[in-house]
């Protein structure tokens, strides 16, 4: 009966399958370990941003209305004696942050769209380590 085994420079066939088997492992093992670091880095980060940022949501939000407030008073004072000046004052008010909000969210989705939601980095490192295991792959066999 002859010899079932194949040879790769002096190597089996379950031997190089193994070997490729353990480097694959290894790899994503690598890849997986730097995700949670990395991960890990970026929640201990939140946890300690996050109670400052909700102190400044609410700050900013107490602020931002008494400015409201204040300028839809400041408003009314031009129509004096008018019976409708505060329903007026809100009015130039609503106008006045629907124009700058719609602005800014037009600017914001301009600016979505010519960077995209796609992980480019990401993608470009998937794609090298995909080239570089098909490299792999054909130097092995």
């Amino acid at each position: 009966m002859a010899d079932q085994s194949v040879n790769f420079n002096g190597r089996s066939f379950a031997g190089v399958v193994n070997e490729v088997k353990d480097e694959l492992k290894e790899f994503l093992q690598t890849r997986i370990t730097m995700l949670k670091a990395e991960l890990g880095e970026k929640m201990r980060t939140f946890k300690t941003a996050l109670p400052m940022i909700a102190t400044a949501v609410v700050f900013l939000t107490t602020a931002f209305v008494l400015f409201t407030l204040c300028l839809v008073g400041l408003i009314s004072v031009a129509f004096y004696g008018n019976p409708f000046r505060w329903f007026l004052s809100f009015i130039i008010v609503a106008v006045l942050y629907s124009i700058v909000g719609g602005m800014a969210a037009a600017f914001g989705l301009k600016e979505l769209r010519a960077q995209g939601l796609m992980p480019k980095k990401t993608i470009k490192v998937l794609k090298e380590d995909q080239i570089w295991l098909q490299h792999e792959a054909r130097t092995q066999v």
